[in-house]
């Protein structure tokens, strides 16, 4: 683990830093995929909240808070469905992790000879990261939630088959529906995610945990605090994610035409009413903390390793 005084800007060469950061990104979407596949299926339930119900055919029905979304979508996907889109998801954090670090890191690099104060430093380079790792890897997080809202009616086969068919019937823009509201959510969340984890994480790391997490409990924190502060813009995201011609045939298939991210909160608030903006909160936040605490524990162990490997082989 790295030394409680040191800082994510200090640490690694740039190579170290990519591969460090797309092995968190990996292993973190690995084991929260369920968990991911439960929060874009809220997220995607429209009409009033509380409105429950159950069995059907998995495309048509509309199922209220997580227990009875995640018993509906065992009883008629399986146990499989929960890693839907697995494929574009960890193509999606691996890239996303390892542009994250590395541009975390140059950026931070970049601002020194300003001499900005370290949370002001912290806060530029943590939004500046989630920014351009966003819109870089975004086709990848579209799939990925097209795959995860899809029911038993299979809209797209594979990987190859949903480039070419998303190419086809909405064009180049169609790989880019909701970048607006993505960009606009992650730069306050990284922000905030990576300039409470360099405020937490010097005090956590002089205590004494098991495993050296440290790093996990700051990162899950972190994760906490910020997703909570931006969760409407990622679910308004969500929501232009499956806009389209296959629209109507993902699960829950009531889906609304949406057109802009701020006429799109309006209609929700508009129809749900404000809750409707917080569909799957609890279930994003449980997410977080696992998410946030492997991500930034395997960064972390990861780097120490690669740095480690590259002293002895001097």
């Amino acid at each position: 683990m790295s030394g409680g005084g040191s800082h994510l800007k200090d640490e690694g060469s740039k190579g170290q830093v990519i591969i460090a950061g797309g092995a968190a990104g990996l292993i973190s979407r690995f084991l929260t995929a369920p968990l991911d596949v439960l929060k874009i299926r809220l997220q995607l339930q429209t009409g009033p909240p509380r409105r429950r119900g159950f069995g059907g055919n998995g495309s048509g029905s509309i199922r209220s808070g997580t227990v009875n979304t995640f018993k509906q979508i065992l009883h008629d996907e399986g146990v499989t469905a929960f890693w839907k889109g697995n494929v574009p998801a960890e193509l999606l954090y691996v890239a996303y992790g390892a542009v994250q670090f590395s541009t975390y890191r140059m950026t931070n690099k970049l601002l020194q000879s300003f001499s900005l104060p370290n949370t002001v430093d912290t806060f530029i380079s943590g939004a500046s990261a989630g920014a351009v790792a966003t819109s870089l890897t975004y086709p990848l997080d579209l799939l990925r939630t097209r795959f995860a809202a899809q029911g038993r009616d299979r809209i797209y086969i594979n990987m190859r088959s949903s480039v070419l068919d998303i190419a086809r019937t909405e064009g180049f823009k169609g790989f880019f529906q909701g970048l607006s509201p993505a960009v606009g959510q992650v730069i306050p969340y990284m922000g905030l995610f990576f300039s409470i984890y360099e405020i937490l994480r010097p005090p956590l790391a002089e205590v004494s945990l098991p495993f050296g997490s440290g790093d996990a409990c700051a990162g899950i924190l972190s994760g906490i605090f910020a997703k909570s502060g931006v969760f409407p813009l990622d679910l308004i995201r969500k929501r232009l994610q499956v806009q389209g011609p296959m629209r109507a045939r993902y699960a829950g298939g009531s889906i609304p035409v949406y057109k802009g991210a701020w006429k799109t909160g309006r209609v929700i608030v508009a129809t749900e009413g404000w809750r409707g903006l917080y569909r799957g909160l609890g279930i994003s936040l449980f997410k977080s903390a696992p998410a946030s605490a492997v991500t930034m524990w395997t960064y972390e162990h990861a780097l120490k390793v690669l740095r480690m490997t590259k002293r002895e082989e001097q």
